[in-house]
């Protein structure tokens, strides 16, 4: 069983390491794709929005199809081959509506994609699921290598050789996904009873209701970061090294979660990420050094990395053996999904009107307002439990 174990966090992490391999391809390049073939900051803003919509009904959907009927891989393995077919048609097009239509289809085989495969992590690890960055750190690993070589290979052939290479890295994805060791967890409790009691847990619903803020923060970041340092004078080479810079802090914190989550309560951790958003957002808005946004990238250990990892624990501290799938799908939809959506939306709008100072000064104040319910939260429940 133990040999099963090891051999199961290994395909896990292989699972990791090519999604954040395609990701390392398109975070930091597609809409900088769809700047070069002429899309406006509204237009660039609306294809993310649509992504970022379709991100928060679909994994619910699928997530609650699969702890219903106890279904998670072929759900998975289908989600992946779907995913990979409708992405192929990207190839075809420059027209804006189809693109569009692209985006929404592929998106709703997709997303939900990584909260399938949270979800087989935290029930592989058991009772170590605090070191869950060990394996999760293989996706950043895989993230930092193709950031920086694509940077360079970027300087070299057109913006739009990602398709095609997004297209090879979903198949191979796809195929490996085959591997994913079918768990079916649960007691054979009534699913609808326990998806309504997570959905009214208060603590859920206050957390969800933060981490949504912090995710609208990032919208400036993941949507026109990289226009940002383009505009202001940088190759891709050095956007490459930006993407990869933050990717090299975010590991060692994922490496040490174990250690991390042994020292500080899930809790203490948000709060701090919720500070260092501000400061990385504000210190974006004002600067223009290469050395100080190198400097400011390295936040990315505590924005991502550990708010990341705090919300998988914590979600998974709220759910039953029947809404694994489930809880870390709501995570993801409302976080990755509704969040974004409206950040992206927000950044478009803002970047169009006002520019990038406005942009990164507007996600500081939205990083301080989710700092503040959580906060407000967790002194609530000190007041009402002072011993804890």
């Amino acid at each position: 069983m133990e040999n099963l174990s090891v051999k199961s966090k290994y395909i896990l992490a292989s699972q990791y390491f090519l999604y954040f391999g395609v990701m390392g391809i398109f975070l930091p390049y597609f809409n900088l794709y769809c700047y070069k073939l002429g899309f406006t900051g509204f237009q660039i803003g609306v294809l993310s929005s649509a992504r970022s919509a379709v991100m928060v009904l679909s994994p619910l959907f699928f997530g609650a199809l699969a702890d219903h009927f106890n279904a998670r891989k072929p759900i998975y393995l289908s989600c992946h081959l779907l995913s990979a077919a409708i992405w192929s048609f990207y190839l075809f097009t420059s027209d804006f509506r189809m693109m569009l239509l692209i985006t929404v289809c592929y998106t709703i085989f997709y997303s939900p994609i990584i909260s399938f495969l949270e979800a087989f992590t935290i029930d592989i690890l058991g009772n170590k699921k605090k070191s869950y960055g060990t394996i999760r750190a293989w996706g950043t690993v895989s993230f930092i290598i193709t950031v920086f070589l694509l940077g360079k290979i970027l300087d070299i052939y057109p913006v739009g050789i990602i398709i095609p290479l997004i297209l090879a890295g979903s198949m191979i994805h796809a195929l490996f996904a085959v591997k994913i060791p079918d768990i079916k967890p649960g007691d054979n409790k009534p699913f609808l009873r326990e998806a309504g009691a997570l959905l009214k847990k208060r603590q859920v619903i206050l957390f969800l209701s933060s981490a949504f803020l912090m995710l609208v923060s990032h919208g400036a970041y993941y949507g026109f970061f990289s226009i940002h340092l383009e505009n202001i004078g940088y190759g891709r080479t050095f956007i490459g090294a930006a993407w990869a810079t933050a990717s090299i802090a975010e590991i060692l914190v994922m490496i040490n979660s174990d250690k991390i989550f042994k020292r500080f309560s899930i809790e203490n951790v948000i709060i701090f990420s919720f500070v260092t958003a501000i400061a990385r957002w504000l210190t974006l808005a004002m600067i223009k050094s290469p050395v100080l946004i190198l400097l400011s990238q390295t936040f990315h250990a505590v924005t991502y990395g550990a708010f990341h990892v705090s919300s998988i624990l914590y979600i998974d501290s709220m759910t039953s053996g029947e809404t694994k799938t489930l809880g870390q799908s709501l995570n993801n939809a409302v976080t990755y999904g509704l969040g974004l959506m409206a950040g992206f939306f927000i950044s478009g709008m803002i970047y169009e009107k006002a520019g990038s100072t406005a942009l990164f000064t507007a996600s500081g104040i939205i990083a301080l307002s989710g700092g503040i319910i959580f906060m407000v939260f967790k002194f609530e429940g000190f007041v009402k439990n002072p011993s804890s």
